[in-house]
């Protein structure tokens, strides 16, 4: 199974040298289990069994290693499927609240996402080439999607307008890194105080 560059976060599967979508059922005990890697990455770290991974998603050996050969295919799938939920979230988000709250949350899921990520720290800091497209791919993802959440809050009169989101994420991660060993929830105060100091200074500009 190959990821397409053109749709992310859309899985597609090989045929005779074509690519078409995944099937609903498929793309269902894909997720499943993408999420049972991060799991057990996060507790077992990234040299975990592979059998683990397996039995943890309730799937076959063979299953993990006919979708992902690799452990680096798997471990880049795991992150590229993080980082399209937490991009994905901001529309979500931008419907249901007002700018600033939206702001607010988002910034809030992209803590999380920080905080999901630690077990595959080990693997996506060795350097190994295999892994070297996923810091654009955080990027290409994460700033349209913050950046629009960003506009509405100043828009609205909800966050100052002088803050660009590549600035805005960059210190999130900082904070959320330095929360390492501190309860997740003092991790969120931090985050909710940096947010909070966006509006310092706002206007409205309808």
């Amino acid at each position: 199974m190959t990821y397409g560059t053109d749709s992310p976060g859309v899985p597609r599967e090989a045929d005779g040298g074509h690519e078409r979508p995944v099937r609903a059922d498929a793309r269902r005990n894909l997720d499943s289990l993408l999420k049972a890697a991060l799991d057990v990455f996060a507790t077992s770290g990234v040299d975990a069994p592979v059998r683990e991974i397996a039995e943890k998603a309730g799937v076959g050996v063979g299953t993990v290693y006919r979708h992902f050969p690799q452990r680096s295919d798997l471990i880049k799938a795991v992150m590229r499927n993080e980082v399209d939920a937490c991009a994905d979230a901001a529309v979500t988000l931008a419907v249901e609240y007002e700018p600033g709250e939206a702001l607010s949350r988002w910034m809030q899921r992209f803590t999380d996402f920080i905080m999901a990520k630690r077990g595959l720290a080990a693997a996506l800091h060795s350097g190994d080439p295999a892994y070297q497209a996923l810091p654009v791919y955080f990027e290409q993802r994460m700033i349209p999607a913050l950046q629009g959440l960003l506009d509405r809050a100043v828009a609205a009169g909800a966050a100052r307008g002088d803050v660009e989101a590549s600035e805005l994420l960059r210190a999130g991660a900082q904070l959320s890194n330095l929360g390492q060993g501190n309860d997740p929830a003092t991790t969120r105060r931090m985050i909710t105080l940096l947010v909070d100091g966006l509006r310092y200074r706002a206007e409205f500009k309808g």
